[in-house]
This record gives structure tokens, sequence and C-alpha cells, in this order.
């Protein structure tokens, strides 16, 4: 039961950063697209908004580990077999984190960096 509640929340996660991200991308057309008017490649941009969502998916994902580390300690004696602070888990959720915002955050970098210039700019 714990696995599928917290699949759900990897999945309301990833949905989250990708809604976030997309809104974001929506809101600066018109900067991503003078960004490429002036001479930025795709690659550039893509860069520029993944780099930009993950960001503070790291800043999360170090405080978390402390968050987790700390609150630990008083579950320890509910855990079997690991111990509170296993570094293995610690890095292994973190990793999974970073990789589905990586992955949410991924299509509208790529949907940014497909931007016609001329058309961003013009959109209002």
């Amino acid at each position: 039961m714990l696995s599928l509640f917290a699949g759900f929340a990897l999945i309301l996660a990833a949905v989250g950063i990708y809604s976030v991200v997309s809104f974001t991308v929506g809101q600066r057309t018109q900067e991503i697209g003078l960004r490429m008017a002036l001479g930025a490649d795709r690659g550039q941009v893509h860069r520029l908004v993944v780099r930009q969502a993950l960001v503070p998916v790291a800043i999360g994902a170090v405080v978390g580990a402390g968050g987790a580390v700390a609150v630990s300690r008083g579950l320890e004696q509910m855990l079997f077999e690991i111990t509170g602070t296993d570094p293995f888990t610690l890095v292994s959720v973190g990793v999974t984190l970073v990789l589905v915002a990586v992955v949410a955050s991924w299509v509208p970098a790529f949907r940014a960096a497909r931007l016609d210039p001329v058309e961003a700019l013009r959109a209002e």
C-alpha cells in the first residue's frame, strides 16, 4: 500500500513539475523568441528551460534529504533491517526525483526550443 501511494506521489510530482514548467514557458514565449532572434540556438534554449526547472528541484532534494535524516531519528524503531539514515536509500530517492524532474521538464523545453522567433515575438 505504501508503494502504491509513493507511486502516486511520484506521478503527482511529475505532473506538477510539467505543469509549472509549461506555464512558465508559455509566459516567457516572447523572451524565448527574442533570445532565438538574437542568435540563441535550440540547444541553448532547451538547456535554459531544463536548468531553470532543475534548480528548485535540486534545492528541494537537498532540503528534503536533511529533513528526512532529522525525522528518521524518531522513526528508526519502526524500520526493519535498515537504518533511518541509509545513504543508498537517500541517494536513490534523490536521484529518482531529479530524473523525474528532468523528464517532466523535457517536453516543455523541447516545445520552447521549437518556437518560431517571428511568431513568438508577434504573439501577445
